[in-house]
């Protein structure tokens, strides 16, 4: 009896006795600040799990009770990496945290019930009828669920006539939303406002450029939109959202699992259950001895039927999604870095993607050039590539750092604008020359013809001709340390280069020497 005694009031004393439950479910004010995808470089955002991150900072009000207690902070993003977790605010600080990885749904479900005791209710296929029985689950929820029951082993949904199961409860490991719990001591029961902060995955943010061409061809409208993307299964509504742009170092971190909550699988073969089929001599497992005098009614039960998959961005244009406002991001200063910080609070929802104005400027002159790429083994007559030079500065009425992105370029036809091209675009500063790619021109060919070598030189033959009824600008970059020609070359972007004004319906003709 002593013993006894002595047992109760060490587990009285014991923290995990005296620690109650908070659970923290409402957000009073949360900031989104979204860096991109580091190894994407221009290209597109990855549609199922985005490659970048967010910092996300949220504001609480939690009452918390005297002593040791475990506090949820439930709706935290999928991608939470716990340990950049900072928590402002509490008594004492925090004593452990942990992030709860594992979310409700019918596969967890049946992956926690595994070897347990579960009521599966099935239609007769005589009467129609609906009969409740208890079953246990022997394997899932990949290839399919098998379940021990009075008539035998069956595969679950492999009938053709409805049935469910049915759960005594949720397992306490088990949460409906992306959940951090963290313990803490009080000295008594208050109040508090706690600023939670993190780092998360599965975001990312680019730019997208859709540049008009006017219809005197010389000078353009560029637009901007930044594209949101958040690939997890939690939204942050009424958010003060901003994105970063540059090249901002950090470590690789561990992966957390990506996506929607795992799917339940359910496969059939054969379609029938062991009992009809006394041949087969499969031995019927005996259920063992119920721990529960009986089964709940419905109201207490969790019921799955079926699992509904949600596709992450399915359907979603690249150009325009869902758009919140007119309104223009406003540009800041962060150290090396750019701010693009969104003026008014916005929602940036589960598993979509927002965009929102961050460029708008108009009448920003240009110069179309057509690119011939220079090919050491000489070439027949090939296309040229054209392109819409800028140089981004307030003279020419804009400016701006440009952050990377998709480029798309429309041309006035017939009073409607057509596409004629799609790029990529890097990072490009104030004063930086930019260019759009437009497509490729027929009328605008030229070819690459070797002549013969001369000791360590080769020479070349560029001929270019110009099918156009108006002149054409020409350029190529031309490789090697050493390049000569009788025709006088410019130096642009390091490299020597040949560039000339083609006269409409004439061809011109340049011999150039390339000594390695």
């Amino acid at each position: 009896m002593r013993g006894l005694a002595l047992l109760i009031a060490l587990l009285a004393a014991s923290p995990a006795a005296a620690q109650s439950v908070v659970t923290s479910d409402h957000v009073d004010s949360v900031s989104v600040t979204l860096y991109r995808d580091p190894t994407r470089a221009g290209g597109g955002i990855d549609p199922n799990w985005p490659a970048g991150y967010a910092l996300i900072t949220e504001t609480r009000t939690i009452a918390i009770p005297a002593g040791r207690a475990v506090l949820r902070f439930e709706g935290v993003a999928q991608g939470m990496l716990p340990e950049s977790a900072i928590i402002v605010g509490l008594p004492h600080g925090v004593v452990e945290k942990n992030r709860d990885a594992r979310l409700l749904s019918p596969a967890a479900l049946v992956d926690t019930y595994l070897k347990r005791r579960v009521t599966i209710r099935r239609t007769d296929r005589k009467t129609g009828k609906v009969s409740a029985g208890e079953a246990i689950i022997e394997a899932g929820p990949d290839g399919g669920v098998l379940l021990t029951t009075a008539d035998g082993v069956e595969a679950l949904g492999c009938s053709g006539l409805p049935n469910s199961l049915s759960y005594p409860g949720v397992p306490a490991d088990l949460a409906a939303r992306p959940t951090l719990s963290v313990v803490t001591d009080s000295p008594a029961a208050m109040t508090v406002t706690v600023r939670l902060s993190y780092l998360a995955q599965g975001f990312d943010w680019a730019a997208n450029y859709v540049v008009q061409v006017a219809p005197d061809g010389r000078t353009l409208d560029l637009f901007a939109w930044m594209t949101i993307a958040n690939g997890g299964s939690e939204g942050f509504g009424g958010a003060h959202t901003q994105a970063v742009a540059g090249a901002l170092h950090r470590e690789d971190a561990a992966d957390l699992p990506e996506g929607t909550a795992p799917d339940l699988h359910l496969q059939c073969w054969p379609m029938d259950i062991t009992s009809t089929h006394d041949k087969w001599s499969v031995a019927r497992l005996p259920l063992p001895a119920s721990g529960r005098p009986d089964i709940r009614g419905e109201a207490y039960d969790i019921v799955v039927i079926a699992n509904r998959r949600v596709e992450a961005f399915a359907g979603v244009p690249t150009a325009i999604a869902t758009i919140s406002s007119a309104m223009i991001a406003r540009q800041e200063d962060l150290g090396d870095l750019k701010l693009y910080r969104i003026p008014e609070p916005v929602t940036v929802a589960a598993r979509s993607r927002k965009q929102v104005a961050i460029i708008d400027r108009h009448a920003v002159p240009f110069e179309t050039f057509h690119i011939g790429m220079f090919d050491d083994r000489g070439s027949g007559s090939q296309p040229t590539g054209l392109i819409l030079r800028i140089q981004n500065r307030l003279a020419d009425h804009l400016g701006l750092p440009l952050p990377a992105g998709g480029v798309a370029v429309f041309e006035p036809r017939g009073g409607v604008s057509l596409l004629v091209g799609e790029s990529a675009l890097a990072d490009r500063a104030v004063g930086e020359e930019v260019e759009f790619g437009a497509g490729a021109s027929s009328d605008v060919r030229y070819q690459i013809t070797r002549l013969p070598v001369e000791k360590r030189k080769q020479a070349y033959r560029i001929t270019v001709t110009n099918a156009r009824t108006m002149p054409a600008n020409f350029e190529m970059a031309l490789p090697g340390r050493k390049v000569s020609s009788a025709t006088v070359l410019i130096e642009h972007k390091g490299r020597k280069t040949w560039r000339v004004l083609v006269p409409s319906n004439c061809q011109t003709t340049i011999d150039v020497t390339i000594e390695d």
